[in-house]
């Protein structure tokens, strides 16, 4: 069931959803690459919402809500013995292959294993290497709810409280929502009864 009311919501919009970032399989809800800032920021209690592309006709829905419940090094999330099954598997399903446990050391080094980050031979992609490990932290969430491209629309009341949307409509995130605003947001979402993995991921239609 989903948890207390956060201290802070951060949101943004979700350009790409093919259930890696975030990935919200096998129970957990994890925010592990892309959005370094965020990753940085979030404490315990907050919320991290996505929303649609406007280029996808999609820019005023729901993609998911996290309440984020642990953070912790790369490292620490690759020996994790919970998150072993996200680890990226390119010959099995979707979700193994979207797998978004994909860094750990090698001494003092990155590396990154063949997954969606990587280039398209399985060599590591430096510039989403730099991307991802300049804030060294996931984000994991067992109190969330997933619906993918099939989100509901945000109500209206959200897009324009005291000047201030929920669906941000732009790259970059915004975390200065008010209180209230919050409160009512989550109300709005624990109303909808829905937990955990709702709906495939919009992208996986276009997808091998």
């Amino acid at each position: 069931m989903l948890g207390r009311t956060a201290l802070r919501l951060h949101s943004y919009v979700i350009a790409r959803d093919y259930g890696f970032a975030p990935n919200p399989f096998y129970g957990f809800c994890t925010l592990a690459t892309c959005k370094p800032k965020i990753r940085k920021t979030a404490d315990i209690g907050d919320w991290v919402v996505g929303t649609g592309s406007k280029a996808r006709a999609r820019g005023d829905h729901l993609v998911y809500a996290m309440h984020v419940s642990e953070a912790m090094t790369f490292q620490l999330y690759w020996d994790d013995r919970r998150f072993l099954q996200k680890r990226p598997y390119l010959r099995g399903s979707k979700k193994q292959g979207f797998g978004d446990n994909i860094y750990h050391r090698t001494g003092k080094k990155w590396r990154q294993e063949d997954s969606h980050h990587s280039l398209a031979d399985g060599s590591p992609n430096v510039r989403n290497i730099d991307n991802d490990t300049q804030t060294d932290r996931i984000l994991v969430s067992n109190d969330f709810v997933y619906f993918g491209g099939s989100g509901p629309a945000v109500p209206k009341k959200f897009r324009d409280y005291g000047g201030f949307d929920i669906c941000t409509g732009r790259r970059g995130h915004t975390n200065s929502y008010p209180t209230k605003m919050v409160n009512e947001f989550v109300a709005w979402l624990r109303s909808l009864g829905d937990t955990g993995y709702c709906g495939e991921p919009l992208d996986w239609a276009k997808s091998p």
